[in-house]
């Protein structure tokens, strides 16, 4: 079975980075890759939508751009030094909103990963995450994400860190592709708990149980920290022992949830360099 994987692109160096991860983190599968450009143009999107219409010099020039430049990558693919067979490329050029477009190929083409950069060709020093990565993470709920940073380590996980509070239960399915990636890159999982209290509730021991039922047959260690600030935790876990990627369920409303709210997701530094696997509460 071949997996389906998208690969959102405006072109920027993060982009061709994360292309480039998605590439080795399925180095050893048949993969259908979809590279994904959505049109844009100098101006704002609802005035490019009154004028962007096909047949239209502004839409021709946007039309003529995208599929120059995914032309452009899938060369730059075929011409590398690392060319898969295993591996399929086809592209993509849409006139959409960016979250809508993503959404549609997600159900068009039953995508099983996206796997993108943090930030385009627009970014800014003020902020860790671009907007667009931020939607995504939050607003395509029916498929995870991978999100490689510009400054992320070229290599696969060898640590991924999972924060949870055990305070929800996991389902299996959730976190299949967390577990996935832990088998394919042989990693180890950190599970990490952050609390206030030192002694885990009743309900807490077996979430706990049932996240090791989950985790059976990968490599994975529990850890405790005590802090007040979740984020100020994991980002120091991570910093400390030099982990690989963070990975974790957006949960509404609770727990790691928040983190993927404006503007507090600029004032985690350790979005700079580690990669993040995005997954999703299945209940929501």
């Amino acid at each position: 079975m071949k997996h389906k994987i998208l690969l959102p692109t405006d072109f920027s160096k993060n982009s061709m980075k994360a292309i480039t991860y998605a590439r080795a983190l399925y180095k050893n599968e048949n993969c259908d890759f979809y590279l994904l450009n959505v049109l844009s143009t100098p101006s704002n999107f609802m005035e490019s939508l009154l004028k962007m219409e096909p047949g239209s010099k502004l839409y021709e020039t946007a039309k003529l751009n995208s599929e120059n430049g995914l032309s452009k990558v899938y060369d730059m693919i075929s011409m590398n030094d690392n060319d898969n067979p295993k591996h399929n490329f086809k592209t993509i050029s849409v006139f959409n909103n960016p979250i809508d477009a993503i959404k549609d190929v997600v159900e068009q083409k039953d995508i099983e990963m996206i796997v993108m950069g943090s930030k385009g060709e627009t970014h800014t020093r003020t902020t860790a995450f671009g907007s667009t990565a931020i939607y995504v993470m939050e607003k395509v709920r029916n498929c995870p994400v991978i999100v490689v940073p510009q400054n992320a380590k070229a290599t696969l996980p060898k640590e991924i860190v999972f924060p949870t509070s055990y305070k929800t239960h996991y389902k299996r399915r959730e976190l299949v592709y967390l577990t996935d990636i832990a088998k394919r890159c042989d990693a180890t999982i950190i599970v990490l708990h952050i609390s206030e209290e030192n002694e885990l509730d009743k309900n807490q021991k077996q979430n706990k149980q049932l996240l090791e039922e989950i985790l059976e047959g990968t490599n994975y260690k529990f850890h405790s920290l005590p802090h007040h600030s979740v984020i100020a935790a994991v980002n120091i876990f991570v910093e400390s022992r030099d982990s690989d990627l963070v990975a974790f369920i957006n949960k509404k409303h609770a727990f790691f949830g928040s983190v993927l709210t404006n503007p507090m997701v600029k004032d985690i530094s350790f979005h700079l360099n580690v990669p993040i696997l995005t997954m999703h509460d299945l209940r929501n």
